[in-house]
């Protein structure tokens, strides 16, 4: 032994991956171009088919949350407009809301990450209101 860890050895004295077949982890190498993505056997992958319905939860995901934050914000901002509290408090519930809706609309058309951010920009133009309570 010299000491040495497998990650100093040069790319060709290194031990070859190919033992771990079977183990999951033959995607990545570029070893068999025809077999990446594929099982052992040849068959598909558990997510290979999967991709519309992750598409799809991640819409009605950001529309959801856009919803239920929108509806939370509205509500808060009508609340807040009754009691004495300064203007700006209703108006940032309000504009978080909008943001939220916005969110949501977004969400149903596809843009789940641009969503996503909204809703944080939202959640954090209510929260803000919040502390001028």
């Amino acid at each position: 032994m010299s000491g040495r860890a497998d990650s100093d050895l040069s790319p060709d004295t290194r031990a070859d991956d190919a033992d771990d077949v079977g183990h999951g982890d033959d995607v990545g190498h570029g070893d068999d171009a025809e077999g990446a993505g594929h099982g052992e056997h040849g068959e598909h992958d558990e997510y290979d088919d999967d991709t519309p319905h992750r598409a799809r939860r991640a819409r009605w995901a950001a529309v959801g949350a856009g919803a239920v934050l929108t509806l939370a914000g509205a509500a808060a901002a009508l609340l807040r407009l009754t009691g004495s509290v300064p203007a700006l408090v209703p108006a940032a519930y309000a504009c978080g809301a909008g943001a939220c809706a916005l969110a949501a609309v977004l969400g149903s058309r596809g843009r789940t990450r641009r969503a996503l951010w909204l809703l944080i920009a939202g959640l954090m133009v209510m929260a803000l209101g919040d502390q001028f309570d």
